[in-house]
């Protein structure tokens, strides 16, 4: 889809207990009080569908393979993105998504070890080939997590380490995507990181011509 006949695609991202939801909401209320049109989405989730393979993802009392895991997050966005995102985008909408395409490689293939190749491949057909036009990185230190009590769920019970792996690859991205990935200190207060983010958000705004 051209990008200057379409909508625009944010995303936030970071490890469990980031604050990234948060900031997510806080930027769908701010278009609320301008007025712009948008959608709000989470991931794994969104749809019927997709909220029946969260609640499979996030039960602690599951063992789920890897491979199982990949595929079940990916059949996830595909219908989210075919369901919401996708005609979103066609009426011009400013599109916000609570996890996407960059968090496949950070919790499947630098997380799990699966082969960055395949799931690059298998994350585009998923994606229908979409890349944000900004994302948002909320970036702590993975041991705030237990602080924050982010240890329910299957995924934020795994081990540290884990974790570990999963907040560098997302640093890494944000390396070898500085235009598109801006990276926040999860660590400054929610209002902080409120303006930041508005801050990054009608900088792009600006620069797609979008009406705000």
């Amino acid at each position: 889809m051209d990008p200057m006949k379409r909508g625009l695609l944010i995303t936030f991202e970071g490890v469990e207990g980031s604050g990234k939801t948060t900031q997510a909401k806080n930027l769908a209320q701010w278009f609320d009080e301008k007025g712009i049109p948008y959608e709000f989405v989470r991931e794994p989730g969104g749809t019927d569908i997709g909220e029946v393979i969260r609640s499979i993802l996030l039960n602690p009392d599951l063992k789920v393979h890897p491979k199982c895991e990949a595929l079940l997050f990916l059949a996830a966005r595909s219908q989210v993105v075919h369901d919401r995102i996708l005609p979103a985008l066609q009426q011009k909408k400013v599109v916000i998504v609570d996890r996407f395409s960059d968090s496949t490689y950070a919790y499947q293939v630098c997380g799990r070890g699966l082969p960055e190749r395949l799931m690059r491949i298998l994350n585009r057909f998923a994606s229908a080939g979409l890349t944000p036009d900004l994302t948002i990185l909320v970036d702590i230190d993975t041991s705030r997590r237990h602080e924050r009590g982010k240890d329910h769920d299957r995924m934020e019970r795994e081990d540290d380490s884990y974790h570990q792996k999963v907040r560098h690859a997302y640093l890494q991205l944000a390396r070898r995507a500085k235009k598109r990935i801006k990276v926040l200190d999860g660590e400054r207060s929610i209002e902080e990181l409120k303006n930041e983010v508005l801050r990054h958000v009608q900088d792009l705004l600006n620069r797609k011509g979008h009406p705000s």
